[in-house]
């Protein structure tokens, strides 16, 4: 699996979202991504990619938009 598919996972499996509407999900824009189901999707992030985030990631990560930025720019994972 590439990257992206592992990541698009991480959401699918913390979130319990469907698959094809994963690349449009922000922070509290579905009823599974509040304060504990983004804890949730932070472990899955760090398991699948076996990183330790730091917070100021952790707190920055809003969208699945921007996880993808901050996992490249910041932990060198290439999607």
């Amino acid at each position: 699996m590439s990257n992206k598919e592992n990541y698009i996972k991480a959401f699918v499996e913390a979130l319990e979202v469907a698959e094809d509407s994963v690349e449009q999900l922000e922070y509290q824009s579905v009823a599974a991504w509040d304060s504990v189901g983004h804890m949730s999707l932070i472990a899955a992030i760090e398991d699948t990619f076996d990183i330790m985030m730091d917070t100021d990631d952790i707190i920055e990560l809003d969208s699945f938009k921007k996880g993808m930025e901050i996992l490249s720019e910041n932990y060198g994972i290439e999607f």
